[in-house]
């Protein structure tokens, strides 16, 4: 069963831990979280599954950042999570995904106990200029039987 925004707020700092927390950030199921300042982008075209691929970090300027389609994106949240009880799953917004832009490829989901940020995995149809601060996802949570 996926927990409603009530259900999160009354786990919140108990089971749930979400910080920074803003209460116009929570929905009627989900909370809304926001993009770092900061983007990794990979240096080769081909990544190697067997060797460690080198990355370079990218400021997200205040006039936004400009992402090409073929690239992958590797951002974060501003906000750090734990969940003690229950499986948190991520999602692009439906806002970002009408634009065209993904927020994971396959990594949608953390285990109980996950705490940290959440890495996005960012690419797109068309290019589109990103902001750092923007509700890029929403997070949500299933109970666990």
């Amino acid at each position: 069963m996926i927990l409603s925004g009530l259900e999160i707020k009354r786990k919140l700092n108990k089971e749930i831990f979400i910080d920074p927390y803003n209460e116009d950030q929570l929905n009627t199921n989900s909370y809304n979280l926001r993009l770092h300042n900061e983007v990794l982008v990979y240096e080769n075209d081909i990544l190697d599954m067997r060797k460690p691929n080198k990355a370079n970090p990218m400021t997200i300027p205040e006039e936004g950042l400009v992402l090409e389609t073929g690239k992958l994106y590797l951002g974060r949240t501003q906000e750090y999570t734990k969940t003690l009880d229950c499986v948190p799953m991520l999602e692009g917004r439906s806002s970002i995904g009408r634009l065209g832009l993904f927020v994971h490829v396959t990594a949608g989901f953390g285990d109980v106990g996950f705490a940290g940020y959440w890495t996005l995995e960012m690419f797109c149809v068309q290019p589109i200029r990103i902001y750092a601060g923007i509700e890029i996802c929403q997070i949500f949570y299933h109970t666990l039987e």
